[in-house]
C-alpha cells in the first residue's frame, strides 16, 4: 500500500520541497498551509491522486479540527507526520523585541506543533508510523536576536526526545531535524518582507537548499523500521559555530 505523509507548512520552502520529494518517491501527501491558492497550484501540478490539500492556520485549533475532520476516509491512514510549519519574527534583542512576535512564534512553533501531534498520535501508533519535527541549530547554539525563536526550537528538540521516551515499545519513530542556514523565505518573513536582507544574508554563503532538507527527510523516513535517527544536525560547509561574546570596560 502506498504510504501517506502529512506535511505542514507546504506552501513554500522546506515544506513545499518535501511534498515534491515524497510524491516523487511514490508517496501520497496531505499538504497543509494557510495559502489556499498556493496549495491549489501544488495539487494541480502534482495531481489530486498524489496530493490532498488542507488550507488552515495551524495555530487555530478549531480550523485544525475542521480540516482533519474533512479528510476523506481513504486519506486518514497517515504513516508519517512532518511538523514543518514554523517561523521566526524579528531580529532585535529581547529588551527591544515585540512581544506580539514572541507570542506568534510560540503559537506556531510550539503550541500548534504539539496540538497537531497529539491529534494524530493514535493513528501513528496504530500504524507504527513516524514523526519528523523540524527544529534548528538555534535550539543548540544561541545567537543575538535569536531569543524566543531559539527557545521554541529547543522545545521542539526536547519534545521530540520526550515523544521517543513516551512511545517506547510502540514502534513509532521520532526524529528532530536541526538545520543551519537554508535559503528559503525564512529570512524574508523574519525581516518583515525584506528581500534585501534575505539576499545579504545568503550572498556568497552557498547555503543549504530546501531540497537538501527534503531529501534528508525522505532518507530518514525510508530507513528500516527498526532504526531511529534521534537528532540530525545539518549545516552548510560555510557555516560553523559562533564565538563567545565578551563585553569589555574601558
Amino acid at each position: 500500500m502506498t504510504p501517506t505523509a502529512f506535511i505542514t507548512g507546504a506552501t513554500s520552502g522546506i515544506g513545499l520541497a518535501a511534498v515534491e520529494e515524497f510524491v516523487g518517491a511514490g508517496w501520497r501527501v496531505i499538504a497543509t498551509g494557510r495559502r489556499a491558492d498556493r496549495l491549489a497550484v501544488l495539487q494541480a501540478r502534482l495531481g489530486a491522486e498524489s496530493v490532498h490539500v488542507l488550507a488552515f492556520d495551524v495555530s487555530d485549533d478549531d480550523a485544525m479540527d475542521a480540516a482533519l475532520g474533512s479528510l476523506p476516509d481513504d486519506w486518514r491512514a497517515i504513516d508519517l507526520l512532518i511538523n514543518n510549519a514554523g517561523l521566526a519574527l524579528g531580529t532585535k534583542p529581547a529588551h527591544e523585541a515585540d512581544p506580539a512576535d514572541w507570542r506568534t512564534m510560540i503559537a506556531t512553533n510550539v503550541t500548534a506543533l504539539v496540538s497537531l501531534t497529539h491529534r494524530l498520535l493514535p493513528g501513528l501508533i496504530a500504524r507504527k508510523g513516524a514523526i519528523i519535527n523540524l527544529s534548528s541549530v538555534a535550539a543548540t547554539y544561541p545567537y543575538a536576536g535569536g531569543n524566543v525563536y531559539g527557545g521554541t526550537k529547543a522545545f521542539v528538540e526536547q519534545f521530540s526526545l520526550g515523544l521517543r521516551s513516551d512511545l517506547h515499545g510502540k514502534g513509532v519513530r521520532v526524529t528532530s531535524i536541526e538545520p543551519g542556514m537554508v535559503e528559503t523565505e525564512f529570512t524574508k518573513v523574519r525581516t518583515g518582507g525584506s528581500q534585501q536582507a534575505s539576499d545579504a544574508l545568503y550572498k556568497g554563503a552557498d547555503p543549504m537548499t530546501a531540497e537538501d532538507i527534503a531529501a534528508t527527510m525522505l532518507w530518514v523516513a525510508t530507513l528500516p523500521p527498526h532504526l531511529n535517527i534521534n537528532r540530525l544536525e545539518l549545516m552548510p560547509v560555510s557555516q560553523s559555530f559562533a564565538g563567545f561574546q565578551v563585553a569589555r570596560s574601558g
